[in-house]
């Protein structure tokens, strides 16, 4: 079920709310989180209920080991079958096993058929809704067992930290030991109108941001990525700078309504999205995207590899592992891995710039980084190679420039050069609007702060005025509606 939908505005979330508020009000307590795992499932097998015993014996599989790391670390016993790092191996290769089938089998198969010139079939697997969401948070859980620090071993809350239906889908990853003092903490139980007010204002701003302005550039760049055959110099940077705003108001927009969601069940869930387009190094890009993801891949990748003590060559070796991997994880396909390679390299020779001490000023690292940002992004976007370098090719001015024909009086001289005078944007709205839009959010960016922190903002009835008309407007643009970008990853 997609939050910007009429069923989960008007149905779902408000019987769900309601409910498990009433159940609490009864002391009903145990019922009420059953309540809310029950309709997390619910929400989870909406859109396809085949993969709902996936899911559960995903959950059960992992609880068990957990549960097993946990005690065992307790015990101490010398009398172990097997050790904790053995079983913990087990654990994290089943998950991870789990995960290639589903995502990364055809992936392998079509290789193999190509690098052998075999015809084995492809499997044709549907990727299994939020899978790679629930693993990776679940492989968190083990090891965070394996380290003994994890506290709270009930099943329910077990089922509920993994399927809390605001975050199941596309994240925030959450970690064991920030959700469950939230999930058992009895005020939490009783509703809190001031948590409501604020979780209904960051849910309209999000609402808002998925279903206008995402889904606004969504069309120039569908456009220009799978429809046009060839781009000239502004469309193949109109259709980048699209990608590169919608993914940004996508992803901001589902994280906003994931913590005003979570917000209502007085759920606090970590920041996962801060201004990243203001960032001034691929390093500080990281920790200002998709945070949650990044501590992830630093926690349980990075730093296991060996992190920056072993030396130069490791460090950077490690960096580029850690996000070829991270590429992967968001796509099984080589323009994903590729796109994980260039931002391993970038932040290689980041840390290389560091080492030797070089500065930069403030303005020309914006630059550097976003435009670095925004040329990746063509890789992360494109189906094929081929997408991929139409749009950079037309980027690069290879596949013709042409200007406005108003121009062509004063400008006519270029025409040697091969520059043509005709409509500018052909292929994506035949007007200018995508400029005007692009021109407008490339300032916005800039010098307005764009972050999921609000949860400590203080409401009046201005901003109580402004979300209502934001929410009223996104309703208007409900009619077509539009996944999220992180459902395919």
């Amino acid at each position: 079920m997609l939050f910007n939908s009429y069923e989960f505005i008007f149905a779902f979330l408000p019987i769900t709310f309601f409910i498990y508020f009433y159940l609490n009000s009864k002391r009903l307590t145990t019922a009420s989180k059953a309540f809310l795992v029950f309709s997390s499932l619910f929400f989870y097998s909406y859109w396809n209920i085949a993969y709902l015993p996936l899911i559960l014996g995903s959950m059960l599989f992992n609880y068990a080991i957990g549960n097993t790391l946990a005690k065992t670390k307790k015990e101490k016993t010398s009398k172990k079958t097997f050790s904790n790092k053995s079983i913990l191996i087990f654990g994290i290769v089943c998950n991870v096993s789990l995960l290639g089938y589903f995502k990364y089998a055809d992936f392998f198969i079509e290789n193999f058929n190509f690098a052998l010139g075999t015809n084995v079939d492809l499997l044709n697997l549907l990727l299994p809704l939020a899978i790679s969401f629930f693993t990776f948070q679940q492989i968190a859980y083990l090891v965070d067992s394996y380290r003994g620090e994890t506290k709270e071993y009930d099943f329910l809350n077990y089922a509920l930290f993994v399927t809390f239906f605001p975050q199941l889908i596309a994240g925030p990853i959450v970690h064991h030991k920030e959700m469950m003092p939230q999930f058992a903490n009895n005020r939490n139980m009783v509703k809190n109108y001031k948590n409501i007010a604020l979780g209904i204002f960051i849910f309209s701003m999000g609402l808002f941001k998925k279903v206008v302005i995402a889904d606004t550039f969504a069309v120039w760049a569908n456009q220009g990525f799978d429809v046009a055959t060839t781009l000239n110099l502004f469309e193949a940077w109109a259709t980048s700078l699209s990608y590169t705003f919608q993914l940004y108001f996508d992803f901001s927009g589902y994280t906003d309504m994931a913590i005003g969601i979570a917000l209502l069940f007085n759920i606090k869930l970590p920041i996962n999205f801060n201004s990243p387009y203001k960032a001034l190094s691929i390093q500080d890009f990281w920790r200002r995207w998709h945070i949650t993801l990044s501590r992830f891949l630093r926690d349980y990748v990075y730093i296991p590899l060996g992190g920056n003590k072993r030396g130069r060559f490791r460090t950077y070796s490690n960096l580029m592992a850690t996000f070829i991997i991270g590429g992967f994880w968001h796509g099984a396909g080589w323009t994903f891995l590729f796109w994980g390679f260039l931002h391993g390299l970038a932040l290689s020779i980041h840390r290389l710039w560091q080492t030797l001490g070089f500065k930069m000023w403030s303005w020309l690292a914006w630059f550097i980084t976003f435009n670095f940002i925004n040329i990746t992004w063509v890789f992360f976007r494109a189906k094929e190679w081929d997408d991929a370098i139409k749009v950079l090719m037309g980027m690069a001015g290879m596949t013709g420039i042409v200007l406005k024909e108003k121009w062509e009086a004063k400008l006519i001289f270029l025409s040697q050069w091969g520059i043509e005078f005709s409509t500018v944007f052909t292929v994506l709205d035949g007007k200018n609007k995508v400029v005007y839009w692009i021109l407008f959010f490339t300032f916005f960016i800039i010098f307005t702060k764009n972050n999921n922190n609000n949860l400590n903002m203080k409401l009046n009835k201005y901003n109580l005025a402004f979300s209502l008309l934001l929410f009223y407007y996104s309703l208007l643009n409900l009619n077509n509606i539009s996944e999220f970008l992180y459902f395919n990853f």
